[in-house]
């Protein structure tokens, strides 16, 4: 297996247990530590395999940032209506 690939998978196990854990800030302060860390990961993970297993990892990571997701695609949204 490749290390881009060993480095996700390590990435989606860490974001998952993290969401389990208590927080006081609704977990907004590790979801942007994890952010940080995914956006080198997947130019990594393109980099190193084909475009279609980035965007299988682009997707496992929208799984696991749902919320910033959906808030994303209301604000694009708003802005779009707005026009």
């Amino acid at each position: 297996m490749k290390t881009s690939l060993m480095l996700l998978f390590v990435w989606l196990v860490v974001a998952n247990v993290s969401g389990m854990l208590p927080s006081k800030d609704n977990h907004w302060r590790r979801a942007y530590v994890l952010l940080a860390l995914f956006v080198p990961l997947i130019v990594y993970v393109f980099y190193e395999n084909p475009w279609w297993v980035g965007l299988l990892a682009i997707v496992a990571a929208a799984s696991v940032f749902r919320w910033p997701v959906i808030y994303f695609m209301r604000w694009v949204r708003r802005g779009l209506k707005s026009e």
